[in-house]
């Protein structure tokens, strides 16, 4: 339970500010004067005792609001005794209850995976204690043409009007709406600009949500899981997956020094599948052979086992979270099988940039592995690079993602991205090609030259071609100086500043524990807050971060 403190308001200097006011009148006034036949002494005194009257004033009303000062500093000092540094505050702004269900949802997520949560709603927050947060995660509805809900108002009106400074806080929001209207979540756009504007910054793009699509609410869940670092978080709704065929993976970085990256096509059992530059690839993972022989060995049970649905126990764990400790072990032993196939949860979906468009006539992944700290493959990465066999299915799911498509019109476009993230560049910059638009400007990064130049040849080729206008790299490891995409970012100020100066749109693609954020604040720097501001609410900056 957070304490509520208040304090009374110290106003109880306008009482003696119109005291003053009137005894100045009366002295100065003609009548004052005949009515006592004062002298040039005794106004001249009077005078005196009026100016140390207005100072002993002004001296006692600086002292009181010091006092106000120090009372406030101490109140958000008690708070943050309060809590732990860790601590991640869950805010909801809802009109029909739907935002805050959703609140309530995300709470429940982040503490299953073992984080602090306070939840509230925004009519209780207010600026100093927001100041006590380092993270927060928002989760608001729009009503009306834009306008915010009910129980944001007085937060709206009282916190988001100051002028105040949130250097230290991280925030995601989750914003709900319907497309159908003129200005969609606007809510959640006016509170992501006004974040912006105080300093904080975002652990991750505003997340959409037109009428509950349960593709963006993974994606939510998606970035729950990253801030979490649970890979394990389960999914809300696991999605409607189509079936797709798996027809070749190529490693790409044989001899480096990082962990094996692949390039994957992809094609559909269903004909002319749509998809545009910036969409997303759900993918369904499934568990290794051996990992399933592996938990029925430790149980005792036989592969072969039928289950109520006449599918063998086998197949019928493929999709599920097997435990990995004997604790978890211990909660299934002596369970019927349909009473495990209960208990385990189905593995989580996993997100992969497009890096392909459907003029491919296939779509491309490009794949990282990924190791838990025991050795274990990641359940995506390792389903995808290892598992699955070349020629076999794969389910996955196309997912929209409006916020990193292409910019609408034929303008400049300047494409930032570290290691995999060259994924979802390199989808537009195809989109772009084929409808023979230059102007393409790409700043890739990764850790040597030798090994890690995804799309190497390709990339080079547009660049002769002119189909690239600029294409530089930051290959940190091939120096003694470790030099990275930010760097090229900051060395390119006057170029970056002409070319949004003639339109360009900024994309970016990767990380975002580390490129991401450093690109954002060089950017920062460059164009300045209100230019970058305006660049984000017109589409012009677009991120895909992970």
């Amino acid at each position: 339970m957070v304490l509520k403190r208040t304090f009374p308001s110290i106003n109880g200097d306008s009482g003696m500010k119109y005291l003053l006011v009137a005894l100045s009148l009366f002295i100065a006034s003609p009548s004052y004067a005949t009515s006592i036949k004062a002298s040039y002494v005794v106004n001249a005194t009077s005078v005196v005792v009026l100016y140390l009257a207005f100072c002993g004033w002004f001296m006692w009303r600086y002292k009181q609001r010091t006092l106000q000062r120090i009372l406030e500093s101490n109140l958000v000092n008690a708070d943050v005794n309060l809590r732990d540094e860790s601590t991640i505050l869950v805010a909801y702004a809802s009109q029909t209850g739907n935002a805050e269900q959703l609140a309530k949802k995300t709470a429940e997520s982040l503490k299953d995976a073992g984080l602090a949560i306070e939840l509230h709603p925004l009519s209780k927050i207010n600026a100093a204690m927001l100041h006590t947060f380092s993270r927060a995660l928002f989760v608001v509805s729009t009503t009306g043409e834009g306008d915010a809900p009910d129980n944001a108002r007085e937060f709206l009106t009282e916190v988001m009007h100051q002028n105040t400074r949130f250097p230290n806080l991280k925030y995601g929001i989750l914003a709900l709406g319907d497309a159908s209207y003129t200005h969609f979540c606007g809510f959640g756009h006016s509170l992501a600009a006004w974040l912006q504007h105080t300093n904080a910054f975002p652990l991750f793009d505003i997340v959409e949500v037109n009428r509950n699509d349960d593709g963006a609410l993974r994606h939510w869940q998606y970035q729950l899981s990253v801030l979490a670092q649970d890979t394990e978080m389960v999914d809300w709704k696991t999605p409607d997956y189509q079936r797709w065929k798996l027809t070749s993976r190529i490693q790409l970085n044989k001899g480096s020094v990082g962990a094996p990256v692949y390039h994957l096509s992809l094609m559909s059992q269903k004909k002319k599948m749509r998809w545009q530059a910036g969409d997303i690839a759900e993918v369904g993972p499934r568990n290794s052979p051996q990992s399933v022989d592996s938990f029925l060995q430790h149980l005792g049970l036989d592969v072969s086992t039928q289950t109520e649905s006449s599918m063998t126990l086998r197949d019928a764990l493929q999709d599920k979270l097997l435990p990995h400790d004997e604790a978890s072990f211990n909660v299934l032993n002596g369970l019927s099988i349909e009473a495990i196939l209960l208990a385990l949860k189905t593995l989580p979906h996993r997100e992969y940039s497009i890096a392909s468009i459907p003029q491919d006539g296939q779509l491309e992944l490009l794949v990282r592995q990924i190791h838990y700290a025991d050795g274990r493959l990641g359940i995506g990465s390792g389903w995808l690079t290892e598992y699955a066999t070349v020629k076999g299915q794969i389910a996955l799911r196309i997912r929209e993602n409006t916020a990193f498509h292409p910019p609408p019109n034929e303008i400049p476009l300047i494409l930032i991205g570290n290691g995999t993230g060259i994924a979802g560049l390199r989808a537009h910059l195809k989109a772009r090609i084929l409808a023979g638009l230059g102007n393409n400007w790409l700043i890739f990064g990764e850790r040597h030259a030798e090994h890690d130049f995804y799309f190497k040849e390709e990339l080079l080729a547009w660049q002769n071609q002119g189909l690239i206008t600029r294409l530089e790299t930051a290959f940190s490891r091939d120096q003694v100086n470790r030099f990275y995409v930010q760097n090229i970012v900051s060395s390119s100020a006057a170029e970056i500043k002409k070319w949004v100066a003639d339109g360009a749109a900024i994309y970016v693609c990767g990380s975002a524990s580390g490129m991401a954020p450093a690109v954002h604040n060089h950017l920062l720097e460059i164009l300045g807050e209100a230019t970058l501001s305006a660049l984000t609410a017109s589409g012009r900056y677009r991120r895909d971060v992970y």
